[in-house]
């Protein structure tokens, strides 16, 4: 599997912003999809937003957070960035960055599914 390193979340007052932030480890990729999930305590995990395929890709958000949240993307530095804003205590929850794709091992392209260690994203006053 390929590592992912989470950085990001938070406590912040309803209205305010965070960002999360998300890099695979390693040289070379070919991505699938990369995005956040997210789950609360007692309840499924959710996707919150995704983009599918490699290069300029689609994007889905759920739609409790469209208008709200923006996923970005550097392939330079393998990294996916959920942008968040006008956050709602509903919000709250540990949010998971999740990569699918393959990675070059030096003799051929092996599939990866990796998810990151999980953020804390606390919305309260």
């Amino acid at each position: 599997q390929v590592p992912l390193l989470e950085s990001g979340g938070g406590l912040v007052q309803p209205g305010g912003s965070l960002n999360l932030s998300c890099a695979a480890v390693g040289r070379s990729f070919m991505f699938n999809n990369r995005g956040w999930y997210r789950q609360a305590p007692g309840t499924q995990r959710e996707l919150v937003a995704a983009i599918i395929g490699n290069g300029a890709g689609n994007r889905n958000y759920a739609e409790s957070v469209k208008g709200r949240f923006t996923l970005s993307r550097d392939e330079a530095r393998h990294a996916v960035y959920l942008q968040m804003e006008n956050l709602k205590p509903e919000d709250t929850s540990v949010y998971f960055c999740n990569i699918k794709g393959k990675f070059w091992t030096g003799r051929g392209w092996s599939a990866f599914d990796s998810w990151g260690q999980g953020t804390q994203v606390t919305v309260s006053s």
